[in-house]
């Protein structure tokens, strides 16, 4: 029996038992009626008895924590002590709901960043190129988001967020390799599976740990694709393959270390207080458009680029892909919150504001110089709005994000067009011109515009410039330093590539289409 229901029975036999005695001496003949009202009478005589017990001592425990809060210098509100069994329970079930609703939204944000590859990618990038190359786009966008995955596994993980000990400044350990410390293990203790967590500024969150490097190696996988668009109809597909791979391990991981991991770059104990990149506008598109530029450079023009006609085969592709881009988007940004909570929203929102300005941009420079829009400016300049607000959606505000898109579409056109002529060399797919120049863009207007309004990542410390905050130095080093690392070492691995296995495929190869000389299949058959 519970306390209560023992205090009442208590009650009933001390208090009502005389009433029942006297009652039966008087009238020993009662009728079954008379007895059933006596029972009653008893009950809720002995239940208001047990009620004004509770009461007091209830009152008493409230005394006694109002005046804990008092000494504490806690507010006086109206407290009441539940059982430890209860606020265990109650602390229990909310963290399971915390981590079973923010687990969702970070795996449905990895789905989503993983259609922004295939098929985003390879249906925008397939629809700008020739037709005998429609099939190499799309084996490269596959087969790269395969081969890194694998590496992001084996050791990327580890390389960029696990703790570098005395190195952490330059490198992650090798605390995740294989994913150990990752994977869920067997606990002979409580003889049940234990879930690694994602510790975020050394507090554990909600998410699993398996969910960030899972969300985290979506971003790995498609840094090598945006380069591949510069390099585009006349690379071998294994000098890509080998050349990623090392890209990959010498380059992304140590950056993405140098922001993320908490080393040289990172906010606020980096080089002049660090840098803020919510999403990966330095991280992805910033070190992936810069290697671009220098591997287009290294390649070389394709045959006839300036002379013969190159124009795209399929621009209905393109604008799917755009679509699918766009779409996928928001996973890659307001994912990076990982939470679904209000910072989600803000950079969901910001996300979507900046690749419709970025659309306008582009739109109005095109209208004026050509006197109508195309649908591949549009797209461009969507793809272009979409960047420049990767480094900024969880830290700006959704107003200044459309300044950032609108930024982006006309930096991006004079980087695709003018720039793009002026210095010669041959961007196929303008991976430099839209992903390193919006990406660039971007991580500067971060250091204007962010405020800890939107996201409070300073601890109540102001951030941009226009709040009063300190972040506009830092940010510019990040960038710059972003710029000559990734340019260097991809300029190195370039070379080494191309010494040893070779990066550009034959004459001959490039003139016949790479469907057939480098996989042996055709894009377009008709019988």
């Amino acid at each position: 029996m519970t306390p209560p229901v023992m205090r009442a029975l208590k009650v009933i036999s001390i208090q009502a038992c005389p009433f029942v005695s006297i009652w039966a001496n008087r009238e020993s003949m009662l009728s079954a009626s008379r007895t059933f009202l006596l029972l009653i009478f008893a009950f809720s005589y002995a239940g208001g008895c047990c009620y004004a017990e509770e009461q007091t001592s209830l009152a008493e425990n409230q005394n006694e924590l109002a005046e804990i809060a008092n000494q504490d210098g806690m507010s006086t509100v109206s407290l009441v002590r539940l059982p430890d069994y209860v606020l265990t329970r109650i602390t229990a079930e909310s963290r399971a709901a915390a981590v079973a609703g923010n687990n969702s939204w970070v795996l449905i944000c990895s789905a989503l960043v993983f259609l922004m590859i295939a098929p985003g990618m390879a249906l925008f990038y397939s629809g700008l190129v020739r037709k005998k190359n429609v099939l190499s786009v799309f084996i490269h966008c596959l087969f790269l988001t395969a081969i890194m995955s694998i590496a992001w596994a084996l050791y990327g993980y580890s390389l960029a967020f696990s703790h570098g000990g005395n190195l952490n400044q330059w490198i992650g350990g090798l605390d995740y390799l294989f994913l150990n410390g990752v994977s869920r293990t067997w606990s002979q203790v409580d003889r049940a599976p234990v879930t690694p967590m994602w510790f975020c500024e050394g507090v554990e969150t909600s998410v699993t740990r398996c969910s960030h490097m899972i969300f985290q190696g979506m971003f790995f996988s498609i840094s090598p694709v945006i380069i591949y668009g510069a390099l585009a109809e006349r690379v071998k597909f294994h000098g890509m393959l080998v050349f990623s791979i090392l890209w990959g391990t010498f380059v992304y991981c140590p950056i993405a270390h140098w922001i993320w991991g908490g080393g040289l770059l990172s906010y606020p104990n980096g080089l002049l207080g660090g840098s803020l990149d919510f999403a990966g506008g330095s991280v992805v598109h910033v070190s992936a458009g810069v290697s671009a530029l220098v591997g287009a450079m290294v390649l070389g023009k394709r045959l006839g680029f300036g002379k013969d006609p190159m124009p795209p085969h399929n621009l209905t592709y393109t604008a799917i892909g755009a679509a699918m881009l766009w779409f996928g988007w928001f996973g890659f940004n307001a994912g990076s919150a990982m939470a679904a909570n209000e910072v989600a929203t803000s950079a969901f929102v910001a996300t979507h504001l900046a690749a419709s300005a970025g659309a306008v941009g582009w739109w109005l420079l095109e209208w004026r110089s050509r006197g109508k829009p195309t649908l591949l400016g549009v797209s461009s300049g969507v793809v272009a709005g979409l960047v420049s607000i990767t480094p900024a959606a969880g830290f700006v505000q959704p107003m200044p994000a459309m300044l950032f898109g609108f930024s982006a579409g006309i930096g991006c056109y004079y980087a695709c067009s003018l720039c793009k002529h002026w210095a010669g060399y041959d961007d196929s797919l303008d991976a430099f011109g839209i992903h390193g120049v919006a990406g660039i863009i971007g991580s500067i207007l971060t250091a204007l515009f962010a405020t800890r309004a939107c996201n409070d990542v300073g601890h109540g410390k102001t951030l941009g410039l226009l709040e009063g905050g300190t972040l506009l130095q830092g940010q510019l080093v990040s960038t710059a330093v972003v710029i000559l690392y990734s340019g260097l070492t991809s300029l190195v691995l370039f070379k080494i590539v191309d010494w040893t296995i070779g990066l550009r495929v034959s004459a001959s190869d490039e003139r016949q289409g790479l469907d057939l000389q480098q996989h042996g299949e055709e894009g377009y058959i008709f019988l």
